[in-house]
């Protein structure tokens, strides 16, 4: 059937890859989402403060403050907590993905990804997000 629309959602792609950023930023922008890139950890925390993403997706492996460092900061925020982390690898073991999971991120994608890969992931965590009632706030 047709893909879920995803005009207008935001989205922050960590990389120290200009490939991978390069890459994310035309398959997702090509699916009308505003994407946001960050070269490493700490670069991205700014950017997830002011850009209030829908969705963010985190690479391992990068310099300064590491991918699962990244996913424990952004979910130890009550701010942040909510948005959905998707951890990009180019490592697949059980361990990885269970440390990816500790670290509090919400799906592993390994590298190579293709672009049904990363819709998915983002169709998956839309789904969830929206399929949610949202709380009154009472008083």
């Amino acid at each position: 059937m047709s893909e879920l629309d995803l005009s207008g959602l935001k989205v922050v792609v960590v990389d120290d890859s200009k490939t991978i950023l390069r890459t994310a930023e035309v398959l997702l922008g090509e699916q009308g989402c505003w994407v946001v890139t960050a070269s490493d950890g700490f670069e991205s925390l700014a950017k997830i403060a002011s850009f209030k993403p829908d969705v963010i997706f985190v690479d391992i492996m990068m310099p300064r403050l590491d991918g699962y460092q990244t996913c424990a900061l952004i979910k130890a925020n009550r701010q942040y907590r909510d948005i959905p982390v998707i951890m990009l690898s180019s490592k697949d073991s059980i361990f990885d993905m269970a440390r990816g999971r500790l670290a509090g991120s919400d799906k592993y994608l390994t590298k190579p990804f293709t672009k049904q890969d990363l819709l998915s992931a983002i169709q998956t965590h839309v789904k969830l997000n929206t399929a949610a009632p949202a709380a009154l706030p009472e008083g």
